[in-house]
């Protein structure tokens, strides 16, 4: 035995399987450098978004959305391939227990993936005991990747069309790209206000799912929303902004369900973004000329509107809480923009942007 490849086809194998254990089976944050893919995500995202940039319109947001189906084959492909050179590593160290004996390490690697992936034409056949054994292994280890990827896709579609269910609901109520203004004027508009606490309290069960199944399967922000001008992003900003909306500044609202909505909701963001290394910065990103407009939006669709200065600064400092965070994921998953969430780099560096 080579001690050698031995131990560096080990070392390989380990990485594979704790790879696949983090990624697939344990159901909850993961945060371990050890892993590939924490590695191989964000930076395939990047290069694929900057070609994606170059883009304009339809065109550009389908190719974005192209990637995080790639990126799960792309996962699948990474897996395997570390698994194959890891047990072809482990075998080549021991190629005295192979018949013919392998005189260079592709054929041992044509083995390992022929194990692997349960092809076996018998070219190759391990004679020793240690090989016989390894390559059962490899076997066994290829049926059980594909069963957990299988599991692991269907897991990933079934949270994915969960997510987007309500997203889509809110287009209707809110436009797309959706507004909070828009969104609270259509609901006294269409004589829908007592129906405002049961959309809070829709979105505050839909923050803690897309809560746990996001931080649990990291990959999951990445799939893009199907329908044109629409993104979890800029609707979860909506609803977020028309509680708060509702909590500093529109009189008689439903401000239980919209306190709920927005302690869920803003933890929502911020785990998210701890996850991904985004700090907050408590800014509003949003103008007083932009607030202003929307309170004569809000008065013209019925609603009564409090002493503005005051409601200002209450919704400056709620809003700080979450705003900053929102508008990075926005600008990292680049979604479409909507009214007050998307890029708001002009706004943060003005002397008087959010109020501050």
């Amino acid at each position: 035995m080579e001690i050698l490849p031995f131990l560096a086809g080990v070392i390989l194998l380990a990485l594979g399987f704790w790879d696949v254990f983090e990624t697939i089976v344990v159901p909850r944050p993961t945060p371990s450098r050890l892993r590939l893919t924490r590695h191989i995500v964000p930076r395939t995202w990047r290069l694929w978004r900057a070609i994606g940039e170059r883009r304009q319109g339809v065109a550009r947001d389908l190719f974005l959305g192209l990637y995080a189906p790639a990126a799960a084959v792309l996962l699948l492909a990474t897996w395997i391939l570390t698994l194959v050179l890891g047990y072809a590593l482990v075998l080549y160290a021991i190629r005295d227990q192979l018949e013919p004996v392998p005189q260079d390490f592709g054929s041992v690697l044509y083995f390992a993936g022929t194990s692997l992936l349960t092809v076996g034409y018998g070219d190759m056949v391990p004679a020793g005991p240690l090989a016989r054994f390894v390559s059962l292994a490899a076997a066994a280890t290829g049926l059980g990747i594909v069963a957990l990827v299988i599991t692991f896709l269907f897991s990933l579609f079934g949270s994915y069309q969960r997510r987007e269910i309500l997203v889509v609901q809110l287009q209707a109520r809110a436009k797309a790209p959706p507004s909070a203004v828009t969104l609270l004027e259509n609901y006294a508009r269409l004589d829908l206000v007592a129906e405002l606490p049961e959309l809070f309290a829709d979105w505050e069960r839909w923050s803690a799912e897309v809560l746990d199944s996001h931080v649990a399967y990291p990959i999951l922000p990445y799939f893009r929303s199907s329908h044109d001008n629409v993104s979890w992003v800029s609707a979860l900003g909506a609803v977020l902004d028309a509680s708060a909306l509702v909590l500093t500044t529109i009189e008689d609202g439903p401000t239980g369900e919209a306190t709920m909505v927005q302690r869920v909701g803003g933890h929502f963001v911020e785990d998210l973004s701890n996850f991904f290394g985004w700090r907050n910065e408590p800014m509003a990103l949003v103008e007083r000329s932009e607030f202003d407009a929307a309170c004569e939006r809000l008065k013209a669709a019925g609603w009564r509107i409090r002493d503005q200065d005051r409601a200002w600064q209450a919704f400056v400092g709620l809003r700080s809480e979450y705003a900053a965070r929102l508008n990075d994921m926005a600008l990292f998953w680049v979604t479409p923009p909507a009214l007050w969430i998307g890029d708001r780099g002009v706004v943060r560096h003005l002397p008087s942007g959010g109020g501050t």
